[in-house]
């Protein structure tokens, strides 16, 4: 997928497109209504005015762009081969997809889940902990969908998490911040939750509902990549300055490393690792990149989105902090240690 940016009637327009179609057109961040009128030609509604893309050539190098009243413009454009990979790789990204598909795949992998934390802890910790984990993956599902992009569910991975999948790519920064920022945010609705129905049944189970499902959204925030506050931090970061994103982003695999080595929590690094690659490929893509970076404004209502779910899973934390039972209060502990 490439993008060119084009002003039409004083207006700076984003066009995503591939070989031979255009896929989105962006005003302002804002996606804007695409409409076929014929084969390979296409209107759309900028600045009170109707403009039509003929895509016929398009394989060719050439998009041709009609404003409403005025003669056509052909418009040069380039399409970028994509490195593709074969043989054994070829073979494993087929069989995953194939696994990815696979709804029998899915149960096996959640009662898996279900098994091994009841093994390690007790079968309600269990329940506990998967339930937390699939609100959290049903924001990102429901982010993705309020964007448009096809999803193909959540999956639980034992000892490591949950994971949504989608089957579409984001096209802006700001759909990354806010299918990022979802996650924990639902994950606070579950917490918050927990706290109403303790306090009206005095049923500790429901606070402990409130404080792991905390504990587990403020690791998923910490300013790192592949964790959602990574994903934030990566897209506010990108969208300044190429070196200021990679100089951000490495500052948080440092936090990440020293993290890991405070706590010893081993399985961290490979995260890390996964993360560090991911913002490779992020500083290789610099110039080329598709996704359409956000404002001043975006940045600011980006972190500022960010620091809210942040602080309200705290809340959360210090509200049971003196707490006799040990496990309400551990999450603090962990915090302060």
């Amino acid at each position: 997928m490439n993008r060119i940016e084009l002003n039409i009637g004083n207006q700076p327009c984003h066009i995503l497109y591939n070989a031979t179609d255009i896929v989105q057109i962006f005003l302002h961040q804002q996606a804007l209504a695409l409409e076929p009128i014929q084969d390979n030609v296409y209107r759309c509604r900028i600045a009170e005015q109707w403009v039509f893309f003929n895509v016929e050539q398009l394989s060719l190098g050439h998009l041709h762009v009609t404003i409403e009243g005025q003669e056509p413009v052909d418009v040069q454009v380039n399409h970028q081969e994509t490195e593709t990979r074969s043989g054994k790789l070829g073979l494993l990204a087929l069989g995953f997809k194939i696994f990815k598909s696979t709804k029998v795949v899915k149960a096996a992998l959640a009662g898996a889940s279900v098994a091994g934390y009841a093994w390690l802890f007790s079968w309600q910790f269990a329940l506990m902990l998967v339930l937390c984990l699939i609100v959290h993956e049903y924001g990102h599902v429901r982010a993705m969908q309020y964007f448009g992009i096809k999803t193909k569910g959540i999956y639980l991975i034992p000892f490591v998490g949950g994971l949504a999948v989608s089957d579409d790519k984001i096209t802006t920064r700001w759909q990354d911040v806010v299918i990022s920022v979802m996650g924990p945010a639902f994950g606070l609705i579950t917490s918050l939750l927990g706290v109403i129905l303790y306090y009206a049944t005095e049923k500790e189970i429901f606070a402990g509902v409130a404080v792991l499902s905390a504990l587990i959204n403020l690791f998923n925030l910490l300013p790192m990549l592949p964790l959602d506050g990574g994903h934030v931090l990566k897209s506010v970061s990108f969208s300044s300055r190429s070196w200021v994103g990679l100089s951000v982003c490495l500052a948080g695999v440092v936090f990440g490393l020293w993290i890991s080595y405070t706590f010893g929590l081993t399985l961290l690094v490979l995260f890390l690792f996964l993360g560090t690659l991911e913002i490779v490929f992020e500083w290789r893509m610099r110039n080329t990149s598709h996704l359409l970076p956000l404002d001043t404004y975006g940045q600011v209502v980006s972190t500022i989105l960010y620091l809210l779910v942040v602080v309200g899973h705290l809340g959360v934390v210090f509200h049971f902090a003196d707490s006799e039972s040990p496990i309400l209060s551990l999450p603090l502990k962990i915090l302060s240690s």
